[in-house]
């Protein structure tokens, strides 16, 4: 199978793949990307099944472009390759592609998507597909363990999650580049040294903020601030950013904007910021 080495299955599922089916993992690129076209289509080794995670959340919760996409698809066709799609956040991708989720989801031979990340769904999650894989998923579903009764809270609160909370991504999306933006301006006013917005303007309501700084001082100033001034503006921070290039002494935190960050203008946003800073002199 060709994914990414940020993908999920590797670095957050310890290799599962391998581990546990055996399947040998091979990686088109190990660039902060989804591989491209040229890459796929010359990689030296063969293999049955391209796996894309959109968006890369490793990476910065980046997407290609649609035609980057449509063509990374092809060149896995090219070389008889089924394609997967792993969408746990792909509720959220339809913005920057300018396309309908359906649209996005028939380019792939399956779709993985889940209910507990952006529809905000207590647990659980989705495969889908043709009929015949769907039958076959179902018997390897219990051999793995995946056969988990009294799942009907799951799957209510996953379907209010496609009332409420997925006609308002697009408005989510749309602030996450107020607040990235907002969050630029401030840093680059205030004291820090250097700092990055990934990807800016971000792909999805999701993105990195890197800072040169130990998590622990980060999460000391995090929490501070959230204590005595009811500010939440990072949550936890780590070092290495999973492998996507961070550079040594410089720590990541992913920012999600939801219902309650609309409330958020760019103005709150930066006065955030330089609260922020202030903990950190």
């Amino acid at each position: 199978m060709a994914l990414h080495p940020l993908s999920h299955p590797e670095l957050h599922e310890g290799g599962a793949l391998g581990a546990v089916s055996g399947l040998r993992t091979v990686h088109p690129t190990s660039g902060p990307r989804l591989p491209s076209a040229e890459e796929v289509r010359e990689f030296p080794e063969p293999f049955g099944t391209l796996m894309l995670e959109l968006p890369l959340r490793d990476a910065g919760f980046v997407l290609p472009s649609w035609e980057e996409l449509t063509e990374v698809v092809e060149a896995a066709r090219e070389r008889d390759a089924v394609v997967h799609l792993d969408g746990a956040r792909l509720w959220e991708c339809g913005p920057h592609f300018g396309r309908e989720l359906s649209e996005i989801a028939a380019l792939a031979d399956s779709v993985y998507v889940s209910f507990y990340k952006s529809l905000d769904g207590l647990s659980g999650a989705v495969l889908a597909g043709p009929s015949t894989l769907v039958e076959e998923a179902r018997v390897w579903r219990h051999r793995y363990g995946g056969q988990v009764f009294q799942q009907y809270p799951a799957a209510l609160s996953a379907l209010l999650g496609l009332e409420r909370e997925l006609p308002r991504l697009p408005s989510y999306v749309a602030h996450a580049k107020v607040v990235a933006g907002a969050l630029a301006e401030g840093f680059a006013a205030s004291a820090v040294p250097w700092f990055r917005v990934r990807p800016e303007p971000p792909h999805t309501h999701q993105f990195q903020v890197w800072l040169p700084y130990g998590t622990e001082v980060l999460d000391e100033a995090s929490v501070r601030q959230a204590e005595e001034t009811g500010v939440a503006l990072f949550r936890r921070w780590f070092a290495g950013a999973g492998g996507a290039g961070l550079p040594p002494g410089v720590s990541c935190t992913e920012v999600t904007v939801a219902g309650a960050g609309l409330e958020w203008s760019a103005e709150d946003v930066r006065d955030a910021v330089a609260g922020f800073v202030g903990y950190l002199t």
